[in-house]
């Protein structure tokens, strides 16, 4: 079959199966499995490539990786060593002893077959359990994090587990890239990300397009990969380190809102092509073994995730949550178990058995996350943490960090506000960020970018862009899909202000109306007014101008009404003047 016609099948499958699981609560991934298991070659065999397939679609674990990176700044990362070396070290190597010490004494297989096994089972899907953790939002609380930790451990790992079955290999005398090319790999992506990338995503923003932007974005992130595949290293490694690199780069959002769209498509893919790679004549024939063995391997996972998040005082609705979200095979396995067999160190039979019972254990998972949670949630237990109240995003949006924008920065900064500002010109960008403001390149006009941005966490959002056109469209995007977000926006004149009110924001400054008032106090006094003559007539003229501005707005006026309503008002705040003069005499 054609690439078009397979695309053809992957979407319809996709279309097809991931609503209606989705519909009766059996989440996404169980639906991108079995619509692989349905198209592939075990059931209808329209597409008979499967790894093939697998390995292109491993794509959207790399993207996922470096959109992870993309949240972990390094001194976050840093913060997280503990977690990393103890969680996550604790939960690899507890669990790679146990299912080793059942392979050699249960199984029966030699120590070499026991280790490999036990080394592969401990791995976790990172996509799925990411996956999980996102659907279920907790990937940034506590617990979330904390379930992040193991699966960066596990990633770690990946590469001396690859390193090991080299080693051990039989029959293979191809000796991998030395290991100075994978360390040379490492410092060419540390200096890359530090000192090329920003200049060069500058000049695309400058110079290019919105979809130079994406091809920019898409070519950071698969240069890395490969790179670090061809040094022997890992792609999603690669992947996380340019991830994290970038992290506090003002490109940030702007790099997550061009690879999303590929991410969710890629790792769509890779579910589909796992649910492919399921040979199910296995399952036929040892059905008991397989689904045994699998919740066996979910049990002893789930409890040893468990006893680690439990000595790390998480509660236990959550280390039971994160637990089974990480109890099942990784796609890592995969690989490490077709490396064994290639290199004689598995019989391919074993190997295809532990594969399946990965497989299964993927299908298992997120049936069993859904029936806790509707277990706890009947029994009234406490919910799984509030993510969204520990979010660190901050609560502040401002959209457009000109001279106007900079000013409400200033005084949130001065008083320990955090907030988060976006603005389209990146050498302005970089001009404030000298100062040590904290300001990301994206056109705020964008819905992603604004949801990249944290708008769904935020309490309030200044427009302060100074293109009237940008104010309104961005006002009506948060009016319309964050209704709960306040907005407070500039408007250049009246008529700006009108436009903005029937989009529901009163709450406006008109940019120049403040600073005209004031100059008037300033010239009333040096005219001769004393102050409080001058604050006087300001006064009035404030608040005739603000009733004039309230009758428009109920009375939705056209262009030529506001004219004659803006005569009648200047007879009418004379006729104030003159009685207030009156009267002061």
């Amino acid at each position: 079959m054609s690439v078009l016609g397979s695309a053809v099948i992957f979407l319809a499958a996709t279309v097809i199966a991931v609503p209606i699981f989705k519909k009766f609560k059996l989440g996404a991934i169980l639906g991108y499995l079995v619509a692989g298991l349905v198209i592939g070659p075990q059931v209808m065999n329209w597409v008979n490539d499967p790894q093939t397939i697998l390995h292109f679609a491993e794509l959207g674990v790399v993207l996922l990786l470096f959109v992870i990176g993309l949240e972990l700044q390094p001194e976050k990362l840093w913060g997280m060593r503990n977690q990393i070396l103890f969680t996550g070290g604790g939960q690899f190597l507890i669990s790679a002893c146990i299912i080793g010490l059942i392979s050699h004494f249960v199984m029966d297989f030699s120590w070499v077959i026991s280790l490999v096994i036990g080394l592969s089972l401990a791995l976790s899907s990172t996509a799925f359990a990411v996956q999980l953790m996102t659907e279920h939002r907790i990937l940034k609380s506590p617990p979330g994090q904390q379930g992040f930790s193991i699966l960066l451990m596990q990633d770690l790992a990946v590469i001396p587990i690859l390193l090991l079955i080299e080693h051990l290999s039989t029959t293979s005398n191809n000796a991998g890239p030395p290991w100075w090319i994978g360390v040379l790999a490492i410092v060419t992506v540390l200096a890359v990300g530090r000192y090329l990338t920003n200049p060069f995503l500058r000049l695309v923003s400058k110079y290019g397009s919105g979809e130079v932007m994406t091809a920019a974005a898409l070519l950071i992130v698969m240069a890395t990969a490969i790179g670090m595949e061809e040094a022997g290293l890992s792609m999603g490694m690669g992947a996380f380190v340019a991830g994290m690199l970038l992290a506090n780069s003002s490109f940030r959002h702007q790099l997550e809102t061009e690879i999303e769209p590929f991410k969710g498509l890629l790792l769509g893919l890779f579910f589909i092509a796992i649910g492919m790679n399921l040979d199910l004549s296995i399952l036929m024939a040892e059905p008991v073994f397989i689904i045994s063995a699998s919740l066996i391997l979910v049990l002893i996972k789930t409890l040893i995730i468990f006893a680690v998040l439990k000595l790390a005082k998480q509660h236990n609705t959550d280390a039971w949550r994160v637990g089974l979200m990480l109890s099942q095979g990784g796609e890592f396995a995969f690989v490490v178990m077709a490396q064994a067999a290639t290199n004689g160190i598995i019989p391919v039979q074993i190997s295809s058995e532990v594969t399946l019972i990965v497989g299964v254990s993927m299908a298992l998972t997120a049936p069993l996350v859904i029936l806790h949670s509707l277990w706890f949630t009947s029994k009234n237990c406490p919910a799984v943490y509030d993510s969204k109240a520990d979010l660190s995003e901050p609560e502040v949006l401002i959209a457009g960090f000109g001279r106007f924008g900079q000013v409400s920065g200033r005084i949130l900064a001065a008083n320990n506000i955090p907030f988060t500002a976006l603005d389209k010109d990146a050498e302005h960008i970089e001009f404030v960020r000298q100062f040590g403001n904290k300001v990301f390149f994206g056109d705020a006009c964008r819905l992603d970018l604004l949801e990249a941005a944290g708008i769904a966490h935020a309490k309030v959002i200044l427009v302060a862009v100074d293109d009237e056109d940008d104010a309104l469209k961005i006002s009506e995007l948060v009016t319309e899909h964050f209704p709960e977000v306040k907005v407070i926006a500039r408007a250049r004149n009246r008529f700006t202000a009108i436009k903005l009110y029937n989009l529901g924001i009163q709450t406006n400054v008109r940019e120049v109306f403040a600073g005209g008032l004031e100059a008037a106090n300033m010239l009333l006094q040096a005219y001769g007014k004393s102050d409080t003559e001058a604050k006087h007539l300001i006064d009035i003229f404030a608040t005739h101008d603000k009733h004039l501005l309230d009758n428009t707005l109920m009375q939705n006026m056209d262009f030529e009404e506001l004219i004659k309503i803006s005569k009648q008002g200047r007879l009418e705040l004379q006729h104030l003047f003159e009685e207030d003069k009156q009267n002061m005499d």
